[in-house]
């Protein structure tokens, strides 16, 4: 498998949650880990002094400009970018019949639009690379499997997600493997919310999973040779078995 050590790999969303414990683990395998962040800027430069002092990008994901201006300062500062993961994303529960056109909105220009658009700008850059080779990796969910009736327009935007991969993965081929990994229950600060401890219990796993759990998937999609594409590994504890 390839060896991490010295790859640029930037981590969207990467301050918190998944996105922290996977820009912690990219750090100890020897990358030189990228953190973008919205609005946590303290826990993104306590994410960064972690990771060695790792180079902070701060983007609205919800602008294509401002997408565009972030990878022309990575270009700037780091020079190259190896690996691309794509984690940011909002989380909202509205009722179908409530909802309105910002609700959609609000979801997908992260959770969707963001994901492609920063894919396309880190596909520019590698590029450049030798070979022209990359690694992106989408964050998706078991919502785009599972029913959530209060969450439709997060599992639409999250079944695009899986769509969209397996389309980037011929778009992209050879130079740049495109591949995502779905969380099942990975619980934070919710994680005595009674619907998440049920969600967790209802897993065959018979437990929630955790942020390092998610990042060994993305681990090994980013060291796995280029024939691993267009895949999407359900890190779910078996939740969505049926």
């Amino acid at each position: 498998m390839r060896d991490l050590t010295g790859q640029s790999i930037l981590v969207t969303g990467g301050a918190r949650r998944i996105g922290r414990a996977i820009a912690l683990r990219l750090h100890r395998e020897g990358a030189q880990v990228l953190i973008h962040y919205g609005t946590s800027e303290e826990e993104a430069r306590r994410t960064a002094e972690e990771c060695g002092g790792a180079p902070l990008f701060r983007a609205n994901l919800g602008s294509v400009e401002a997408i565009g201006a972030m990878f022309g300062e990575i270009e700037a500062q780091v020079g190259r970018l190896d690996g691309l993961v794509n984690n940011a994303a909002r989380f909202a529960g509205v009722a179908a019949l409530e909802m309105t056109e910002a609700d959609w909105d609000s979801i997908h220009a992260v959770n969707l639009k963001a994901v492609f658009f920063c894919a396309q700008q880190a596909a520019l850059l590698m590029r450049k690379n030798a070979g022209g080779e990359g690694r992106i990796v989408n964050i998706s969910s078991m919502g785009a499997y599972l029913t959530w009736p209060e969450h439709v327009h997060y599992c639409a935007s999250k079944a695009g997600v899986v769509s969209l991969t397996r389309s980037l993965a011929k778009a992209l081929a050879p130079g740049i493997t495109v591949n995502s990994v779905a969380p099942g229950v990975v619980p934070f600060e919710e994680s005595e919310d009674p619907r998440i401890v049920a969600m967790a219990a209802a897993t065959p796993a018979g437990r929630a999973g955790t942020g390092e759990e998610i990042a060994e998937g993305v681990v090994y999609f980013l060291k796995a040779s280029g024939f691993v594409t267009g895949q999407v590994l359900q890190v779910d504890g078996g939740l969505g078995l049926r």
